[in-house]
């Protein structure tokens, strides 16, 4: 479990703590509070960071300190005591996720706890900042007054000729001052104006999965799973605005006020999701969901404790033999990831046909055809949509379809091509558990505008989808793969499913449930045996 997630590490630094915690009474959880500033005085007192209420609680009972780059809890001196985990205590620390404070009839538990590592020059950005405001402004001007034509011309070049404008607009601003060193300067002030801005800063770190722009000085990052303000900012919502145009404007898209939300990616094929006013009330929002270049691996989902080596072992048997299969789980469970790893073991010699909204897939087949869905441009035309794209796939003679997620009617033609000549395919749909992913599926079959009876839609379902595997974001920060299903026909209306493998939370381990798949027999009827050798695997685990 990770207990200290760090932005960076410098030889400068201080610690910049947050704190998440859940408040239970009786049994029953109070409220959550966040606290950042320390010591953290928790009581009675109205005062208090953290007040507590009863007569078991004493004005300043205890205070959370910022002691050796971690924080320690300690009892002031009262009667009644301060306990963690049930073990009073006058001292304890580091605070860790998960521990549990009892104070009178009160329970604290740390959910979250990020100890965000900063160094001298990002954590004095603010005060930097007026100055780089300025550097844009006169850039921008600069640029505006030569009418350079961009178009076609690569985002080094244009880099290259921006630091040469930059030369006499920094040594006029920067003088001598000592706040920031001509590169920095520099720097900053190119990638605001014709990169990413300070978002830049943050992709040089491998380990952050997700940046969040609020408003143009609300910046978010997730890393290891758990979300953090960061001490970034852009120059202005104007700022934020021209980033989110120059990301959407090379691929053909829009956003404007009679279109003000977009899903856009980056060159590295990170995904971008943009919202403007009128819709975002507090400004420009950007969402950037990274792409990583590095390929997971089967073995890197069991070093990560994503999944064990026989849940691994059962789908990649299942993807080889051609079994359909639905990765179900909520936003950023990994769906698209798992959908990913899954792809790899499709053989070479197959031809595939994936279908997205925004290409995410990282397939590295010979014989492959990514295809892409059209917004509607300025006048309402145009648009193609994942139920065009899949209906026109069954033209192109694929052995395998991938559509990177089933959000509409496009289901029922999904669910007709498994059942005609395409085992194999896959797909991902948003849905908490197995049971729930077949439920979604009949409401997005019911969109696609047919009158179908339900226990047809039930039929189309069982007789095409073999297996569900369910991923989910665990309160720890990880993606797992907690259901492995298998979808076994109809009885009495009703779509059956057994499951095959768990996660068990009180284990902390993935366990079988010792049931046997039924799609075992069948690869036995067509002569396979690979499947033999999985028997006892399941039962161990």
């Amino acid at each position: 479990m990770t207990e200290q997630i760090f932005l960076e590490s410098y030889s400068e630094t201080r610690i910049d703590p947050n704190l998440q915690l859940r408040l239970y009474q009786g049994g029953s959880t109070v409220s959550e509070v966040f606290v950042s500033k320390f010591p953290a005085v928790i009581g009675r007192d109205s005062d208090a960071d953290v007040e507590l209420s009863g007569l078991w609680v004493g004005r300043q009972h205890a205070e959370i300190q910022l002691k050796h780059d971690a924080l320690f809890i300690r009892d002031q001196g009262t009667l009644v005591g301060t306990s963690v985990n049930s073990d009073r205590v006058t001292e304890y620390g580091p605070l860790k996720l998960g521990d549990q404070i009892q104070i009178g009839s009160w329970t604290l538990e740390v959910l979250g706890l990020v100890l965000t590592r900063l160094d001298r020059h990002i954590d004095e950005t603010f005060a930097e900042q007026p100055l780089v405001d300025r550097g844009v402004l006169q850039l921008r001007s600069l640029i505006d007054i030569r009418k350079r034509d961009w178009q076609g011309v690569s985002d080094q070049a244009i880099r290259a000729e921006c630091r040469e404008l930059m030369g006499p607009i920094a040594r006029e601003l920067l003088g001598d001052t000592p706040e920031i060193t001509y590169q920095q300067f520099v720097d900053r002030v190119v990638a605001e104006s014709v990169g990413l801005g300070p978002l830049e800063q943050l992709f040089n770190d491998p380990e952050i999965s997700e940046v969040m722009v609020n408003r143009f000085d609300e910046i978010f990052a997730e890393r290891a799973g758990v979300c953090h303000r960061v001490p970034l900012r852009f120059a202005s919502d104007e700022s934020v605005r021209s980033v989110i145009d120059r990301i959407v404007s090379p691929l053909g898209k829009r956003i404007d006020e009679s279109s003000p939300m977009v899903d856009a990616r980056l060159q590295d094929g990170s995904r971008v999701n943009a919202v403007i006013p009128p819709l975002a009330i507090k400004g420009c929002s950007l969402t950037i969901r990274r792409f990583h270049k590095k390929r997971l691996l089967a073995e890197d989902l069991c070093n990560l404790g994503s999944a064990s080596q026989a849940m691994l072992s059962i789908l990649e048997l299942a993807v080889r033999h051609r079994l359909n299969i639905v990765v179900s789980g909520g936003t950023g469970s990994g769906k698209t990831t798992l959908l990913n790893l899954l792809s790899q073991w499709i053989p070479a010699h197959e031809r595939i046909v994936t279908i997205e909204d925004a290409a995410e897939l990282q397939l590295g087949h010979l014989n492959l055809v990514s295809l892409e869905v059209r917004q509607a441009n300025a006048e309402g035309q145009g648009a193609v949509t994942i139920r065009d794209l899949l209906r026109n796939s069954l033209r192109m003679r694929p052995d395998r379809i991938v559509v990177g997620e089933c959000r509409g009617g496009e289901a029922l033609d999904m669910l007709q091509a498994m059942n005609t000549g395409h085992e194999g395919s896959l797909t991902t749909v948003h849905a908490n558990s197995p049971r729930d992913a077949i439920a979604r599926l009949e409401m997005l079959v019911l969109m696609a505008g047919f009158d179908l009876p339900l226990v047809a839609i039930r039929e189309q379902i069982s007789s095409a989808v073999d297996l569900i595997v369910q991923q989910q974001r665990c309160a720890d920060g990880r993606r797992r793969l907690v259901s492995i299903s298998e979808v076994t026909g109809v009885e009495s209306g009703v779509v059956q499913t057994q499951e095959i493998f768990a996660w068990r939370p009180d284990q902390a381990r993935f366990c079988s449930t010792g049931v046997v798949p039924h799609f075992f027999e069948r690869l036995s009827s067509r002569g396979v045996t690979e499947h033999s050798s999985l028997y006892s695997l399941m039962v161990e685990s």
